[in-house]
């Protein structure tokens, strides 16, 4: 009914009004099998040619599975809250010319925009794994984004299905608020977390929240799925700001706005800073062979290891090329290895340059890695996500690195790289 093309968003107008973009953690610069259709690592929102939004219109208290059934098939969007076998709170929505609305989840059905699945971690050697069971809802959550300046986003919990429906069962955590509309949790629930001053060189980590069908902003439930919701907490809202992150309990997303993306390094800025590394001719201080950092193209492969390949000794920062003595394991021999510059034992990865430009904070030069994964990013991107804590599973927090979601090391979650210029 209010429905636009599914691609609109993928071939936009000649000057398209560009609203954000939403960036998948987990993955550095595209899907490890390459983006797909609807499915990929970003999702650019556009101005649409014609305003798909909703708003809510007419309440319906009905007594009886047939009226709700009726109400539901009407061809409306519509938000359906089953208060008990005998009662359902039926919320009609109509066509708002205000807003755009777009939709995220698993599902792979026309109603889904952007097409999310679970985001498995993995530094290097990872590859894509499959999850047997996902905890990401089908219709997840929806930004609405305003058609007239300053094109706010919102976003909400919940999607509309394919009937234009979200419904809210008996078991789902759902309340009338005191001004009389219908309100709710989704079962996994959709948490937000904006950084305080905004995503810059000199942001801090805010406090995850969950958002409602309708919008409104609570405090964390005790645990993902509980029944009982957290405290209103009124004096925040579900607009999205330059560098909030949204977790749908399998992944993050982080939104970037049109202004914040104008100030973002470009893909041409960090192969700039690839190229500028390896024409300063790096040098492993042992062999004495000249390093250089793999292709972006070729660092999204963490299996395509090259004989150039830089690597660090985790624990100490000293940057050599690849050896193969110094293990102090032999079950894992680059656990721990021993570096021959300092002595300092611990762990030993080669190097990756983060390719996702969204995830920088900064223009800086790639002179940190995280640990332990090997990704490579300026010192205040570095610092930044080391601390922030990101949901994991249902009920634990802890920082990762942007490109992989690897877990950060707790004592350690980066660490400045030393490397040694040419000898001649």
């Amino acid at each position: 009914m209010f429905s636009a093309s599914q691609e609109e968003h993928c071939a936009p107008n000649k000057d398209p009004v560009t609203y954000g973009q939403l960036v998948v953690l987990g993955y550095n610069g595209s899907l490890p099998n390459g983006d797909r259709g609807r499915r990929k690592s970003r999702f650019s929102l556009y101005k649409r040619a014609k305003a798909n939004g909703v708003k809510p219109s007419t309440v319906h208290v009905l007594n009886t599975p047939q009226a709700s059934k009726a109400v539901n098939c009407k061809g409306q969007h519509s938000v359906s809250y089953t208060l008990s076998r005998s009662q359902t709170v039926v919320v009609e929505y109509c066509h708002d010319k205000e807003t755009d609305m777009f939709q995220i989840g698993r599902s792979t059905e026309s109603p889904i925009d952007f097409v999310v699945t679970d985001t498995v971690s993995g530094g290097p050697g990872g590859e894509e794994t499959p999850v047997t069971q996902s905890t990401i809802s089908r219709f997840a959550c929806r930004v609405v984004c305003e058609r007239s300046p300053p094109y706010t986003a919102r976003i909400y919990a919940a999607g509309f299905d394919t009937s234009r429906n979200i419904f809210l069962g008996e078991k789902a955590a759902k309340w009338k608020n005191p001004d009389g509309h219908m309100d709710g949790l989704t079962t996994n629930g959709v948490l937000v977390m904006h950084p305080r001053g905004g995503f810059t060189e000199e942001s801090k980590p805010g406090v995850w929240r969950e958002i409602s069908v309708c919008g409104d902003v609570h405090t964390l439930r005790e645990t993902r799925s509980a029944q009982t919701r957290g405290k209103l907490v009124e004096s925040e809202s579900n607009v999205l700001q330059d560098g909030s992150l949204v977790d749908l309990c399998g992944a993050t997303l982080l939104w970037r706005t049109a202004d914040g993306l104008f100030h973002t390094p470009t893909l041409k800025h960090i192969e700039a800073l690839r190229q500028e590394m390896n024409a300063a001719r790096p040098q492993c201080p042992v062999g004495l062979n000249t390093l250089a950092f793999p292709s972006m193209q070729r660092s999204r492969d963490l299996t395509a290891l090259e004989d150039k390949q830089p690597w660090v000794y985790l624990s100490c920062g000293h940057v050599h090329g690849y050896h193969n003595w110094g293990h102090r394991s032999e079950r894992e021999p680059n656990a721990l290895r021993e570096c021959p510059m300092c002595r300092t034992v611990g762990p030993y990865v080669p190097l990756w340059l983060g390719s996702e430009p969204a995830f920088y904070v900064d223009s800086g030069a790639p002179t940190h890695v995280f640990v332990p994964c090997g990704h490579v990013c300026s010192e205040k991107s570095a610092k930044y996500w080391s601390e922030i804590p990101l949901p994991h599973g249902t009920h634990a927090f802890h920082a990762a690195c942007p490109f992989c979601a690897t877990q950060l090391g707790t004592t350690q979650g980066c660490a400045k790289l030393i490397f040694q210029g040419p000898i001649d």
